[in-house]
């Protein structure tokens, strides 16, 4: 999995937030897309879900084909982390 972007752009003071419109739950997902018109196929934008918007976001992205991967967010920290050292 490749990271060119972080999670703390969507963030509030203390914890990520979901990206969907007007929800200010905690993220519990990582949804990475890109839009092959837009982006170089290595290219990876976040969206970040709570629970309850998580099928919604990833079936929006998946329509438009601009979903590439879907993890909990502990698990791309982990790799941001581990792609770091």
């Amino acid at each position: 999995m490749t990271h060119n972007v972080s999670v703390s752009d969507e963030t509030s003071d203390e914890n990520p937030i979901c990206s969907a419109k007007g929800c200010r739950a905690d993220a519990v997902w990582v949804l990475a897309w890109n839009n092959p018109k837009v982006h170089t196929p290595t290219r990876r934008k976040t969206w970040l879900a709570c629970a309850e918007h998580r099928e919604y976001l990833s079936q929006f992205l998946g329509v438009r084909g601009f979903l590439k991967d879907v993890v909990t967010l502990a698990e791309w920290e982990s790799a941001g982390s581990a792609a770091d050292r």
